[in-house]
């Protein structure tokens, strides 16, 4: 999951799936959310260190969050950099840093996916978005919301995961009469928050269950909206209160 860059609760939307636990590389729980927690990262090989112990070990978790994938990504690049010797990512030039990099983001997703298929947990994967140039090769060039991450681990993510859902609010832009027969345009928002679940121009989304286009986020519903369209997921206490 992913949001525009103010804060639409996506935390707190992963913490509601059922039985979670957050490998927590951004600092910091949103208040009022309970969870389980591997404690503060600091290295990527804790990152990995965190999926094998869900692997191996006994528990009780059916989720595991990754929270956010832009933070981890310079771990993924120091983890790069102190395997070859490099002062930075862009020291060895011509974007070789970033294909040694692709590697780590391989192996991280390939125990992601381990948990998935052998463990039977959910992986929910956050992230912030930026704004990003899209050339469009049937149209003009134009900006849209994307993971903001390196152009490579980008591709690779979007390639592995079967949702990626768009945190958004709806604004109306509204034209006023300023005088001197010019306008000007302003921004207006309800405040009500969606689940955007296909992509459009404006941003980056897409699912593989058949989930509506746009759903309403309410914080401490959000997994009762979500729970229906995916396949074998039993609904959180949250969701069943919810329903």
């Amino acid at each position: 999951m992913r949001e525009e860059s103010r804060r639409f609760g996506k935390t707190s939307l992963a913490a509601e799936f059922p039985d979670p636990i957050i490998v927590e590389i951004e600092r910091g729980v949103p208040t009022g959310v309970e969870i389980a927690t591997f404690g503060e990262i600091d290295g990527y090989d804790q990152v990995l260190n965190a999926i094998k112990a869900l692997y191996t070990g006994e528990h009780g978790f059916r989720t595991l969050i990754l929270d956010t994938l832009d933070r981890l990504e310079p771990l993924v690049w120091a983890k790069a950099c102190a395997d070859n010797n490099w002062p930075s990512i862009e020291a060895p030039g011509y974007g070789k840093g970033y294909v040694a990099a692709d590697e780590l983001w391989r192996k991280l997703l390939a125990g992601c996916n381990a948990l998935r298929t052998k463990r039977g947990m959910t992986i929910v994967l956050v992230a912030h978005s930026s704004i990003e140039r899209f050339d469009d090769p049937t149209n003009a060039p134009y900006s849209r919301y994307d993971i903001r991450l390196h152009k490579r681990a980008n591709a690779l993510v979007q390639d592995e995961v079967d949702a990626i859902l768009f945190l958004n609010q709806d604004v109306a832009i509204q034209k006023e009469d300023v005088g001197f027969n010019k306008t000007a345009r302003r921004a207006e928002g309800g405040g009500v928050r969606w689940i955007y679940t296909e992509g459009r121009p404006a941003f980056t989304a897409k699912n593989r269950f058949g989930l509506s286009p746009k759903l309403l986020f309410e914080r401490g519903k959000g997994y009762a909206q979500l729970a229906p369209y995916l396949p074998g997921q039993p609904q959180s206490q949250t969701a069943k209160e919810a329903a």
